[in-house]
C-alpha cells in the first residue's frame, strides 16, 4: 500500500469517525496539547479528561504552571501515578518560561532536550500544535502499525521499535498532519484495540497483514512475563488528640519523590526506632489488614498502623516542626500531592 494510499484511507475514516470534541482539541496551542500529551502517557483518555480540565483551570498558561508550587501540581496529579510526568512538567515550565520566554520550541530535536518528552511526545507537539511533518509512536500507533505490517517482537526492544518508527516516518504526510496524527491515535484507541480489534470497520482492513493472517490479536509481541519482586511497607497512622495525621514529604526524587505520605518504615520491628525518630509514645496501637499497591516494576504491600497520641505523649522534640512533615486534617483537607494509597487510605477516615 503506498503512502498516500494510506494517508487518505486513514483522513476519510478520520473525517467521518474522527474525535474531534476531547477538551485539549478545543486549543491546539502548544501548551495544552503538551499537557494534555504527558497526561496521556500510559493513562487512557477517559481517565485523562477530567484531570486535564481541572488542571487547565487552575493553570491555564505555561507562566501559570511555572509559578505555582510544586506541592499544588502534584495535588491536581494525584491518582494519575507515574508522579516523575508532573514533576517534569513543572520543571520544563519553567525552563520555557525563564529560557524560552514563555514559547516551545516547535521541532522534535528541540522538544525532546525538554524534562520529560520523548520521540513520539515530541513528534505529536510538533505535529499538532505547529503543523510540521513529525510522526509518533505512542502505545496505539505501535499497535496499528504492528498489525499492519506485521512486525514480530516486542515494541520494547530497540530493533523492533526502530523497526516500526521506519514505517511511521514513510507513512507520515505533509499536509493535514494534525488530523492525521489525531486519526493515528484514534485508530489505535477505538478500532485497533489490544484485545478486541474491530477490523471489519477498520480502514487499513484490506490492507493489514495480521488481518489477513487471521491473527491481529498476535501483534505486537508481547512483553517476556516476569515476576515482580514483592517489598514491604508499614504505614504510621499517627492521630494526635484533635483528630489530625501526620504526614511527611518525600525526597524530590525518587519513589513518589515530593509527594505526601505517612512516615514509613519496612519492618514491624521498625517501628520502636520511628516512634523514636518522631518523638512520640502512643497511647495505643492497631495494625490493620495488609493492602497491596502495584507499580510497573514491583509489588508494594504495606500495612497501616493506626497510632492515637495525647499531647501527654509527644516528647520534647515534638513533631511537625520540620519543613517536610505537617499535621493532616481529613475533615478540612490540604491540597498537598498524595499518591493513590494514602489518599484512599485517608478519605476512609474522612
Amino acid at each position: 500500500m503506498r503512502p498516500a494510499q494510506f494517508q487518505k484511507a486513514v483522513l476519510d475514516w478520520f473525517d467521518q469517525y474522527g474525535r474531534t470534541n476531547l477538551p485539549w482539541q478545543q486549543d491546539t496551542g502548544a501548551y495544552p496539547v503538551w499537557v494534555s500529551e504527558i497526561m496521556l502517557q500510559q493513562t487512557q483518555v477517559s481517565t485523562v479528561i477530567p484531570y486535564f480540565e481541572r488542571f487547565m483551570q487552575s493553570f491555564p498558561t505555561v507562566h501559570d504552571l511555572a509559578s505555582a508550587p510544586l506541592d499544588n501540581v502534584l495535588h491536581h496529579w494525584t491518582g494519575l501515578g507515574y508522579y516523575a510526568r508532573a514533576r517534569n512538567l513543572h520543571k520544563t515550565a519553567q525552563h520555557v518560561v525563564t529560557e524560552l520566554d514563555g514559547q516551545f520550541p516547535d521541532n522534535v530535536t528541540q522538544l525532546i532536550e525538554l524534562p520529560g518528552i520523548g520521540r513520539s511526545t515530541a513528534g505529536a507537539i510538533s505535529s499538532i500544535a505547529f503543523k510540521n511533518q513529525a510522526s509518533i509512536l505512542d502505545g496505539n500507533v505501535k499497535r496499528v502499525l504492528a498489525r499492519f505490517s506485521a512486525t514480530e517482537g516486542w515494541p520494547g526492544k530497540r530493533e523492533v521499535v526502530e523497526q516500526l518508527w521506519l514505517i511511521a516516518e514513510t507513512f507520515t504526510p505533509l499536509d493535514r498532519i494534525a488530523d492525521y496524527t489525531q486519526a493515528m491515535m484514534d485508530l489505535g484507541a477505538t478500532l485497533c484495540t489490544r484485545s478486541s480489534p474491530n477490523c471489519s470497520e477498520c480502514p487499513l482492513m484490506g490492507n493489514c497483514i495480521a488481518y489477513k493472517q487471521g491473527n491481529p490479536k498476535d501483534y505486537p509481541g508481547k512483553k517476556p512475563k516476569k515476576k515482580l519482586p514483592v517489598k514491604t511497607s508499614y504505614f504510621l497512622m499517627l492521630r494526635n488528640e484533635f483528630g489530625e495525621l501526620l504526614l511527611e514529604q518525600n525526597p524530590p526524587v525518587g519513589l513518589w519523590g515530593g509527594l505526601w505520605i505517612f512516615p514509613q518504615c519496612e519492618t514491624k520491628e521498625d517501628l520502636a526506632e520511628l516512634y523514636a525518630r518522631l518523638g512520640v509514645e502512643p497511647d495505643s496501637e492497631q495494625i490493620l489488614e495488609v493492602k497491596r499497591h502495584t507499580f510497573s516494576h514491583f509489588h508494594l504491600d504495606y500495612q497501616p498502623v493506626q497510632s492515637e497520641i495525647s499531647s501527654a505523649g509527644l516528647s520534647a522534640l515534638q513533631v511537625a516542626e520540620s519543613p517536610n512533615q505537617v499535621w493532616y486534617n481529613p475533615q478540612n483537607p490540604l491540597s498537598l500531592g498524595m499518591p493513590a494509597p494514602i489518599k484512599a487510605l485517608l478519605a476512609n477516615i474522612a
